[in-house]
C-alpha cells in the first residue's frame, strides 16, 4: 500500500468514526504533541453528487454539512481533517491524528492504538446496520395464475 493509499485509508477511517471513540483514542494517546491551528474548525456546505445507476450520468443529490480542519505540529507536519456534520472537535482531531499518522516512526505506534481500532468499530456498525436492514428484506417473485 502506498503512502497515499494508506494516508486515505486513514482519513476516512478517522472521519468516519464516532465522535466519543475518537475521544477515548485520543485520551489514551497521553502526550499529544504541540500543535497550532492554522484553519478552523469551521462548518460549511459542500455538494454531494450520484450517478445513475452508480456509474452512469452525474446528478447533484443535495448538500451535506461538514466541518473542516487544519493543524500544524510543532515539527511541520501539516494534518487535515473534513467530517460531515457540525463536529468541531472530531475535525480538530482528526486533523492533529492525521499529522501524526503521516510521521513513520509515529505510524508504527499510533496507527495501531487508533486507525485498527477505529476500522474495527466502524466495521461492527456496519455489520449491525446490514443485520438489521437484513431483517426486513422482501424477496419479490411473480406467480403464474392459472386461468383454466
Amino acid at each position: 500500500m502506498t503512502n497515499i493509499e494508506a494516508r486515505r485509508r486513514w482519513m476516512s477511517v478517522l472521519a468516519k468514526a464516532e465522535s466519543d471513540e475518537l475521544e477515548t483514542v485520543w485520551t489514551e494517546l497521553g502526550s499529544v504533541p504541540d500543535y497550532r491551528v492554522l484553519r478552523g474548525p469551521e462548518i460549511g456546505l459542500v455538494m454531494v453528487r450520484g450517478r445513475a445507476g452508480g456509474t452512469g450520468t452525474r446528478f447533484n443529490l443535495g448538500e451535506m454539512t461538514v466541518t473542516r480542519c487544519t493543524v500544524e505540529l510543532a515539527d511541520g507536519a501539516v494534518g487535515h481533517a473534513y467530517v460531515r456534520g457540525r463536529r468541531r472537535r472530531h475535525a480538530e482531531i482528526a486533523a492533529v491524528l492525521d499529522a501524526l499518522l503521516q510521521d513513520p516512526t509515529r505510524r508504527a505506534a499510533v496507527g495501531e492504538r487508533t486507525v485498527e481500532r477505529l476500522a474495527a468499530a466502524e466495521t461492527a456498525r456496519r455489520r449491525t446496520a446490514e443485520a438489521r436492514s437484513a431483517a426486513t428484506r422482501v424477496d419479490f417473485l411473480t406467480l403464474v395464475r392459472g386461468e383454466d
